[in-house]
């Protein structure tokens, strides 16, 4: 799930947010904050309280609103935590790299690719670590999770593709499993480092250990 040669061309990834729950957004400035304090509450709350525990009063509570308000704008838990996937999954999964120029080495796309998916992360720890709860009990939320993870590794694995074709990666690797694996690590990496706290390095050494190891694994030279 890293961001490996990400280009601005290609098409954007599926949602993971359920589309079909969400309403169409308030036609007036005020009804726009107010569903916006709303989404800014509910976040809050999930990752303090964790989805299976949250209730509507205790997100009607951190938003000082009524329970009337709330249905105003959304029918219950599961609408208003679609709502902001959808607020949030860009930054969290289709962070913004830096423009490497495309004469750099691609190590250096590698890298800048890594470092984005590490800062969003470690920006949306409490989230990501709320998602990895929701997929476990939400097998229709997992599967919108999955779909997303994989048109991301489809997108690695045509970037493996053209360093072969290129002669620059190792030609024997089959793309789209080496895609599968060294973004897996990636996003566990992350995982651990920024919702678990098992690691104690830095977000450079993170940078750092990820890219050397996809280009080592990769073979390039």
């Amino acid at each position: 799930m890293d961001r490996a040669a990400e280009t601005d061309s290609e098409s954007a990834p599926p949602s993971m947010a359920r589309t079909s729950l969400l309403r169409d957004l308030p036609a007036t400035p005020r009804g726009l904050r107010t569903r916006a304090a709303l989404i800014a509450a509910g976040r809050t709350v999930f990752e303090r309280m964790g989805y299976l525990d949250t209730r509507l009063v205790d997100i009607t509570q951190e938003a000082q609103c009524s329970s009337g308000t709330f249905y105003t704008y959304f029918a219950g838990k599961e609408e208003i935590f679609a709502a902001i996937l959808e607020h949030a999954q860009e930054d969290m999964l289709h962070p913004g790299m830096a423009r490497v120029d495309a004469e750099d080495d691609p190590a250096a796309i590698i890298e800048a690719s890594n470092r984005a998916y590490f800062e969003a992360y470690r920006r949306n720890a409490k989230l990501m670590g709320l998602l990895e709860q929701v997929a476990a009990i939400d097998p229709e939320f997992g599967t919108l999770r999955q779909n997303r993870a994989d048109a991301f590794i489809h997108r690695n694995a045509r970037s493996i593709a053209d360093l072969q074709q290129r002669g620059i990666a190792d030609p024997d690797l089959d793309p789209l499993l080496t895609a599968r694996a060294l973004s897996s690590m990636v996003s566990r990496l992350a995982f651990h480092h920024f919702v678990l706290g098992a690691d104690t390095e830095n977000l450079d050494d993170l940078v750092f250990t990820a890219t050397r190891l996809w280009v080592n694994a990769l073979r390039m030279r």
